[in-house]
């Protein structure tokens, strides 16, 4: 080992050490020079100011939204029942082609209805078959008694007639024989009785059969038609039933045919399937495995996917500038696209909990045909409502709201002093100015580090009387013509809400 060794290492370590120092002391310098009144407690006030510059100001609104298709095929339930289970459903986001199988609901109840129509189906045809023939056996009936047993009847007693008539001409000649030889006295008086009675009886029988002959035309035939025609009608109006409950034995096994067939819903076209969901307030079913469904429910979507759209809700402080046409910028998971407000609903959605009782009303925003956009995407929504160009604005950071009016601070040579403000149109960071500051002012960012802006803005001013402080803020709004720098978010509004606590009873505070 060298005899050198150890002296060398010693030097080359003070020699490290001094080099360290002397960056350490270089650094410091360099920072006391950049900030030369370092430690200094002389001057207490703000020191970040911002420039006011001359600029274009976007006013825009915000809002969370989720994608969805204008146009929707909906499959819904065609069984014709109150709840059905369903037995199996497709995976919400699969892709299908024609004939794929979407969802099967349980079919044991409509087999054994199909079979119970079924038998139905097969006695009304019976009973229809029945009641036929008994139509035509009633209608030949009638034919039967007019052409046949009528005219049999009265040919009889027709024959009879004549037989009787027959008989008592006989019997008037056999009592003319009797009264002649009655007077030469070759009979008897008896016998002459005899021929008288035989004359009468034959009269009597001739007038039996023409009373025959009239009752049967006369009586019993319109008797005999009317209960053939009675025995006709009725077995029309059986047949007619019958009929009537073939046909609606019929239908039903063809409704039964169908909802056996509608357990089963296959895809008509290609495209992609989802879920359907419901608005909170709504009761309606989740679509999974043994879920009860009923019928006319949409059970699934195919969404058009080159015709989307973003629905989402505006808040009812925005609502007045929002309007048809505006552009807006669609921020995605994975791109961002333009897009304009399609439509904006009149009338807002119930407030509940869920949304923080929030008054909301719905806007779509309509997106141009691009390829991957899916529906239930989330979407962060910027609706441009105005765009201001070569336009004077001050941070809104720097604005101080208060009873006598917006006021401001701004460092001058001589010092810091306030500046009273007549603002314009503003979004959530910088405000327009119309009056109070020219370009190349420097305002200060935090006003409230001076004493005097604290208590402006907690002293509620001169009130005039019967106007309410409402009021004032309304006035003074309308003449900055800026509703919505009045609702606009702001800096300040922390700050002032913790010194309100501790202001004066009678005192109101104006700070939005």
């Amino acid at each position: 080992m060298p005899t050198d060794w150890y002296p060398n290492k010693i030097s080359r370590r003070w020699r490290n050490r001094t080099c360290l120092v002397i960056g350490l002391v270089a650094v410091g310098a360099l920072v006391f020079a950049l900030i030369p009144n370092i430690g200094s407690s002389q001057d207490s006030g703000p020191r970040l100011t911002h420039t006011v510059r001359r600029g274009d100001l976007i006013v825009s609104v915000i809002e969370q939204g989720t994608l969805e298709s204008a146009e929707n095929t909906e499959i819904k339930c065609k069984v014709r029942t109150a709840s059905v289970p369903i037995t199996w459903v497709i995976e919400s986001g699969s892709e299908v082609k024609p004939g794929d199988v979407l969802v099967r609901l349980a079919t044991l109840d409509y087999e054994d209805r199909l079979n119970m129509v079924s038998k139905w189906v097969h006695s009304s045809r019976a009973n229809l078959a029945r009641s036929t023939a008994n139509v035509k056996r009633a209608q030949l009936a009638v034919s039967e008694y007019l052409e046949g047993r009528y005219r049999t009847q009265l040919m009889t007693l027709q024959k009879d007639l004549a037989i009787t008539e027959s008989d008592l001409r006989t019997a008037r000649n056999m009592l003319a024989h009797a009264e002649t030889m009655a007077e030469r006295g070759y009979i008897s008086t008896l016998d002459l009785e005899r021929a008288t009675i035989a004359v009468t009886q034959a009269r009597l029988n001739v007038d039996v059969k023409q009373k025959e002959i009239g009752v049967l035309t006369d009586y019993t035939k319109a008797m005999e038609l009317e209960r053939l025609n009675g025995d006709l009608e009725a077995s029309k109006a059986r047949h007619e039933a019958h009929k009537a409950q073939a046909k609606n034995a019929e239908k039903q096994f063809i409704l039964c045919q169908g909802d056996l067939e509608n357990c089963v819903v296959r895809a008509e076209k290609s495209g992609i399937v989802i879920y359907p969901k419901g608005q909170p307030w709504e009761r309606v079913p989740e679509i999974e495995e043994g879920t009860n469904i009923y019928m006319g429910q949409t059970m699934l979507l195919m969404p058009d996917l080159s015709q989307m759209q973003v629905k989402l809700g505006i808040r009812e402080s925005y609502i007045d500038r929002m309007s048809t046409g505006l552009k807006a910028r669609v921020a995605l998971p994975n791109r961002t696209l333009g897009g304009e407000v399609h439509s904006v609903a009149s009338v807002a959605k119930p407030a509940a909990w869920w949304n923080g009782n929030a008054v909301q009303y719905d806007a779509i925003v309509k997106l141009p045909s691009v390829h991957g956009l899916k529906p239930g995407m989330s979407a962060e929504v910027e609706v441009i409502v105005a765009e201001h160009e070569d336009v004077l604005t001050i941070p809104v950071a720097a604005i101080v709201e208060t009873a006598q009016g917006d006021l401001c601070w701004v460092k001058t040579p001589a010092g810091t002093e306030r500046r009273s403000l007549q603002l314009g149109d503003s979004n959530d960071r910088f405000t327009i100015v119309e009056a109070g500051l020219q370009e190349g002012d420097e305002v200060v960012l935090h006003p409230f580090a001076f004493e005097e802006a604290r208590i402006l803005a907690l002293q509620p001013g001169d009130e005039v009387e019967g106007q309410t402080q409402e009021t004032t803020d309304t006035s003074r709004s309308s003449q900055s013509g800026s509703k919505w720098k009045s609702s606009g978010p702001k800096t300040i509004k922390p700050i002032k809400e913790a010194e309100k606590k501790n202001a004066p009873k009678k005192s109101k505070s104006v700070i939005k």
